[in-house]
């Protein structure tokens, strides 16, 4: 459960320091902004797939997500 909470505070503080919308990022990787929202809040994980797209958005290693 802590990697969860994890991943969606990197992926918030990541989001935030590219300046992109949940919006923008949501569309970026093919998933409603709803969505991408609920991986910020810990609700719901990225399928591989989509943690792939956001690990190469961010320009970080799946890994680096996690931690």
């Amino acid at each position: 459960m802590q990697e969860l909470y994890r991943l969606g505070k990197n992926l918030k503080t990541l989001r935030e320091q590219y300046h992109y919308s949940q919006t923008y990022v949501a569309r970026q990787i093919g998933i409603t902004a709803q969505s991408y929202h609920a991986y910020e809040c810990g609700v719901t994980v990225p399928t591989l797939q989509n943690f792939i797209k956001l690990a190469e958005l961010y320009d970080v290693s799946m890994e680096e997500l996690l931690e």
